[in-house]
């Protein structure tokens, strides 16, 4: 059966200059800094920090640099391939010259997991925040025009599931199904079903989308600006949480264990997701192999060390058993009795989002546009503006993609399908550098050092099994009974040691190594059930690709 295609483009012939219509190059490095700061710092620092530190408690820091650490590895990586490859498609395109057509189709498919319904689910996040803005300016919109349809019946269905399965129901649960049923009483009626769509969270959409339209620079100038007024405020935030912070809520600092700080990897892993966007905008970079790699390097950066600021401040100001909460920053400087800076926050929660929306919703067009001009999609997909220079059909099919789910979806699409959808994508970008030709260090462009694995690689793995046996046994002892998590990680034990016997036997570089075993222990450290939804997901872009990218693809054309 031939329906997979493994042909690999040539890295020689990757210049940029491939007869496609051009975009204009307006990004400095300051640009796509403050483009990968604005793509990073949203929804985690405002409600999913709350988890995380609830559960590690102070020592929960202690994640934000593992995690870190981990991205910084492929940060690395992609930096690698952006100076050699300068083409939009992120990681797409690097697969591509890497492990061939299929893998960069599967890679681009995943990413999709990414940016569009990533955004669907910070665009709902966005809508609640505004709600609570305007309820704080003394307005109300309507029930039916606030919430979307399966978001507010969720409570009703989450007690529903749990007298059918017969579990204790608690008070809160009865309650929020209780208020549930209000809401959805005083929303109108049509042929006996309710109306109810999120109108807030389908308008932010279109016009984010307008703006991404619109052009590069306009998109660069708005989300510059947001990223200003989200910075100030998390500064003022910083400053001023120390002053109330109380030493003793710092012990003990790891009050769970390690268990506990890792409980919330993927809480923290997807407060990092969105610096690897800006490799989306190579060809409208004004020298994309060298201010790329810089970039996002100094966006990550930025982040960690606020993130590791605010992690203390919460965590300080007050116990971290309070922390389990939708708004932590907004609820700490709640029980300090400063209402006034809890309201600031709310308003930068709303400006942090939309930029995350903005770079998003710019990043997911130009992957499509990468894969037309590669056939893999319909060619309209690659078609630039003649006098914007964006992927304008890609950008409105991305709007409508985006946009019409959020009217009707509930929040509760958890962060768990994006973040093994990413982590998937940076796994396959570390491993394809090790496939690159190895060329010399020319002057004013990055290139990855190099760690040779003979000399790292073996300690490694000697700590590896040391720290980690007991748990080796565990996993093959109960794999028939416990199910996918214990076979994933008997599989990751697997990987890890072969990929580190080829590593020794081939002297490859250790960087990549280091990030792309990071990256696959934290996808199994992700639920079972974020799993199957990943195969199931993966499965259908197989049938996609085998039904028209295979027969349009542009090297299968050319064979």
């Amino acid at each position: 059966m031939k329906l997979l295609n493994f042909r690999k483009k040539s890295i020689d012939n990757l210049d940029g200059d491939d007869g496609h219509e051009k975009m204009n190059r307006t990004l400095s490095v300051f640009d796509l800094t403050l483009l990968g700061v604005a793509a990073v710092i949203g929804a985690g620092i405002f409600s999913t920090i709350g988890f995380a530190s609830y559960h590690g408690g102070p020592g929960v820091s202690i994640l934000f640099v593992l995690i870190a650490i981990t991205c910084g590895f492929s940060a690395l990586c992609y930096a690698e391939f952006a100076s050699r490859v300068p083409q939009s498609g992120s990681a797409y395109a690097y697969a591509y010259v890497s492990f061939g057509e299929v893998f960069a189709w599967i890679i681009g498919w995943a990413l999709i997991l990414e940016y569009a319904i990533g955004n669907i689910v910070v665009a709902i996040s966005w809508s609640g925040y505004f709600n609570n803005l305007l309820q704080g300016f003394g307005l109300h919109l309507p029930n039916w025009l606030s919430k979307g349809y399966y978001a507010a019946h969720e409570p009703i269905t989450v007690l529903e599931e749990a007298v059918k399965e017969g579990k204790i129901i608690s008070p809160e649960m009865k309650a929020q199904a209780l208020e549930a049923t209000q809401f959805i009483a005083a929303c109108p009626e049509i042929f006996g079903h309710r109306i109810l769509i999120n109108l807030p969270a389908f308008l932010i959409v279109a016009l984010i989308t307008a703006v991404a339209y619109i052009g590069m620079q306009e998109s660069k100038k708005l989300s510059n600006a947001m990223v200003f007024l989200k910075l100030l405020v998390i500064a003022l935030v910083i400053l001023l949480g120390f002053n109330y912070v109380t030493p003793e809520n710092w012990t003990p600092f790891l009050p769970n264990g390690m268990g506990g700080v890792l409980a919330g990897v993927s809480a923290v892993f997807f407060a990092y997701i969105g610096f690897d966007a800006i490799s989306t905008t190579a060809e409208e970079c004004k020298n994309p192999q060298k201010d790329l790699p810089r970039g996002m390097i100094y966006a990550l950066i930025i982040c960690t060390i606020l993130y590791i600021l605010i992690s203390f401040v919460l965590t300080g100001m007050v116990s971290y058993k309070e922390l389990n909460v939708e708004d932590p920053l907004a609820y700490v400087f709640e029980k300090v009795h400063l209402p006034w800076v809890s309201y600031i926050i709310s308003i930068s929660a709303v400006i942090a989002m939309t930029s995350v929306l903005l770079v998003f919703q710019l990043g997911q067009p130009r992957i499509w546009m990468s894969m037309s001009r590669d056939g893999l999609l319909p060619k309209r997909y690659s078609k630039i503006h003649p006098k914007y220079k964006t992927p304008s059909y890609a950008t409105v099919v991305t709007g409508f993609l985006v946009g019409i789910p959020t009217l009707f979806m509930p929040s509760s699409l958890v962060a768990d399908l994006t973040s093994i959808g990413t982590l998937f994508a940076f796994v396959l970008v570390c491993l394809g550098v090790l496939a690159l030709p190895r060329i010399k260090k020319v002057a004013n462009k990055f290139s990855l050092p190099y760690i040779n694995s003979r000399y790292v690689m073996p300690f490694v793995i000697v700590l590896f099994f040391y720290f980690m046996y007991e748990k080796i046994i565990e996993s093959m002892q109960n794999m028939a009974t416990e199910g996918l998590s214990e076979f994933l990680f008997f599989i990751f034990t697997l990987i890890f040691t072969v990929l580190t016997i080829v590593s020794i036997v081939r002297k490859f570089n250790a960087i990549p190594i280091f990030g792309a075993l990071s990256c696959l222990y934290l996808m199994i450290e992700i639920p079972y059930k974020a799993w199957i939804g990943f195969f199931i997901w993966m499965a259908l872009g197989l049938l996609i690709y085998s039904a028209f990218g295979f027969k349009n693809s542009r090297l299968n054309r050319l064979k």
